[in-house]
């Protein structure tokens, strides 16, 4: 209702004039969206209700049926079949999204996208895998189950997965909400957007709790034994670590909105989480199964969005030098020391790791990783990899009954989780210098056809050395039905020039100068249109002109709004952090009571027995003090 109220006070002449809204969808595209929802949810509270009643018994037969061959009972065999191909129609529709918003710009709504509608249907098939382990139990189906209501059990995976799709459905009302508040955020690291890829990552952990209560209560051994089970758990591992990565999305398209030390630092943590859980829970070949998984399954949706939909191809990490150090690691210590495991594969990660894809991004990378990058990105993907490998340790040890001998301080989690919100402290701000390089650019017409005009350019920073030490330098244009990223050819000391042919006129792209320094990420526009429903004036592309680096951040986000009150900014930032972080505790929590359950928690430590005090011999026999 607030998001169809605030939709009327859509700007009138931004539709007029032809242009996509800039600050929320319209009124028709939230009626037709909130209409969609609306039946969706009550179809399935129909279903549940018509099961539990007795007056379907298709919905029961199905479970039969995937007990049957999955071994679980019908309340976790259903989502543990359901469950993986809703995420991969999910995280289709994602990597599909990102490219058209790349490519064409911004969407009239959530319905004029057609990723959205893979997305939307992904997540909620992923709520609907949730919502079917409430309804199926007709009694208390585990020891850990939660009671809600008369008759009514709630398993703890089922909580969990729920839970992180519910967040995840959440944030599509939540994104245009925030669109109305403060423009478009066109980047992957919006708030909303982190709570719906992140809540859907998530939702993974949820399924392996629920197979490992699932197979307790069935007297099956919670590790896989079969080759179904087996081929059930790499399915998982190699999910997470798609779901762990999806938040280098940002790198993954070439057109980053933040440093480039986030990318080593976010392999790091994926590749430690991810792969020391496929470990320990997998057994020996556990992570290098992973990320078989993940290169074939990202190889899969690098192909269908690019050669095949004709989209910006989404390039991705290999993974392969973490797996097989996460394996050489695992021949030492094995499932039985996850935690140590963890912080062993991590330092590997973080070095042996990071030189992996160090080679990679100049293989097949829209920012190969310079030098320069090498003093700060090392010892942060370092930390990144020791914290994400204990955290892996933990998950990992937390859904395998065979790992209960391992002692270590109980500090180890805590302070892995206090390494990652360390590292996001350092590397989140971008400073603006006080006094900005500036650029002299002069362009030539490049012969082409169609009305776009295309140009080639020759850059002369000022100072000369603007660029030394530099993480990039690339001219950037998108969202005119392609995207181009070029990295520049240095002919002379501070003097560039553009390898690509540069499109600079039109009514939707945007070309700018992008250089990445230390700590700092600034652009100049080179060609931006006007653009009435935000409304802000064109910039010209002339043949020669003069022009300052300013804030990279405000030409590619130019729809957000100006003058918005901090107190309301803080205040938006606060409630989607709150959600957040309740998401991460209720999945600890869950994480915890399932290992407690499985008998995979080490066992409480015992205090020494206290030394008894040497007493002298008394003259004449017995002891001094022996008579007290």
């Amino acid at each position: 209702m607030a998001a169809a109220a605030a939709s009327l006070a859509t700007p009138a002449g931004a539709l007029a004039a032809g242009q996509p809204p800039a600050a929320g969808a319209g009124i028709g595209q939230v009626i037709g969206a909130t209409a969609g929802a609306t039946i969706a949810t009550l179809v399935l509270l129909w279903v549940i209700n018509a099961h539990r009643s007795g007056r379907i018994q298709w919905l029961g037969r199905l479970a039969g049926v995937a007990e049957r061959l999955t071994g679980l009972p019908s309340w976790a065999s259903i989502p543990a079949t359901v469950l993986g191909a809703s995420l991969l129609v999910a995280v289709f529709g994602m990597y599909w999204d990102i490219s058209l918003h790349l490519d064409n710009g911004r969407d009239p709504g959530p319905l004029a996208n057609p990723a959205h509608y893979f997305i939307l249907v992904g997540l909620f098939g992923v709520f609907v895998c949730g919502a079917l382990t409430l309804a199926l139990p007709r009694e208390r189906p585990s020891n850990v189950a939660k009671n809600f209501a008369t008759q009514w059990w709630a398993p703890l995976g089922g909580i969990l997965i729920l839970v992180c799709s519910a967040v995840s459905l959440l944030a599509f009302p939540l994104d245009d909400i925030w669109h109305r508040l403060f423009g478009q955020d066109v980047t992957l690291w919006g708030p909303t957007h982190l709570l719906l890829f992140g809540g859907a990552s998530l939702s993974i952990i949820g399924l392996w709790v629920l197979q490992v209560e699932g197979a307790k209560e069935t007297g099956h051994s919670p590790v896989a034994k079969t080759p179904l089970q087996r081929f059930r758990d790499l399915s998982l591992a190699g999910s997470l670590l798609v779901g762990m990565s999806t938040f280098q999305g940002e790198f993954d398209f070439g057109v980053p909105q933040f440093r480039l030390v986030w990318q080593p630092v976010l392999l790091a943590l994926a590749a430690g989480i991810a792969l020391v859980t496929a470990r320990v829970r997998l057994g020996r070949g556990g992570a290098l199964a992973g990320v078989v998984f993940f290169i074939g399954l990202r190889g899969f949706l690098a192909l269908m969005v690019g050669p095949i939909l004709g989209q910006t191809t989404p390039h991705f990490p290999l993974y392969i030098v973490e797996g097989l150090c996460v394996e050489l690691v695992g021949l030492r210590f094995g499932r039985r020391r996850p935690i140590a495991l963890g912080a062993v594969s991590g330092l590997l990660i973080g070095t042996l790791g990071f030189a992996g894809e160090f080679g990679w991004s100049h293989v097949w990378g829209y920012n190969p990783w310079p030098a320069s990058l090498l003093p700060e990105a090392i010892p942060c993907a370092i930390v990144a990899g020791l914290a994400g490998g204990v955290l892996g340790g933990f998950i990992g040890r937390s859904i395998t009954p065979e790992t209960g001998t391992e002692r270590y301080g109980r500090w180890a989690i805590p302070l892995a989780a206090a390494a990652v919100v360390g590292l996001v402290v350092w590397c989140v701000p971008m400073p603006v210098p006080s006094n900005p390089p500036s650029a002299t650019v002069a362009l030539r017409n490049i012969p082409s056809s169609g009305s776009t005009r295309k140009v080639s350019a020759t850059i002369q920073l000022h100072p000369a050395n603007a660029a030394k030490h530099k993480y990039w330098l690339t001219v950037t244009a998108w969202q005119g039905h392609g995207a181009v990223v070029d990295r520049l050819k240095e002919i002379g000391p501070g003097k560039y020039r553009t390898t690509q042919a540069i499109p600079v006129s039109g009514p939707k792209w945007k070309s700018t100068l992008r250089l990445a320094r230390g700590r700092e990420v600034l652009g100049l526009p080179l060609y931006m249109p006007a653009d009435s429903a935000i409304p802000v004036k064109g910039i010209p592309a002339p043949a020669q002109f003069t022009r300052p680096f300013e804030r990279d951040k405000k030409l590619l986000q130019r729809e957000q709004k100006p003058g918005v009150s901090p107190f309301l900014t803080t205040f938006a930032y606060l409630i989607v952090l709150a959600i957040g972080l309740a998401v991460i505790a209720l999945l600890t929590w869950g994480l915890r009571s399932i290992s407690r359950e499985i008998g995979s928690l080490p066992p409480p430590r015992r205090r020494r027995p206290q030394a008894s005090p040497r007493v002298a011999p008394a003259p004449g026999g017995g002891s001094v003090g022996a008579a007290s």
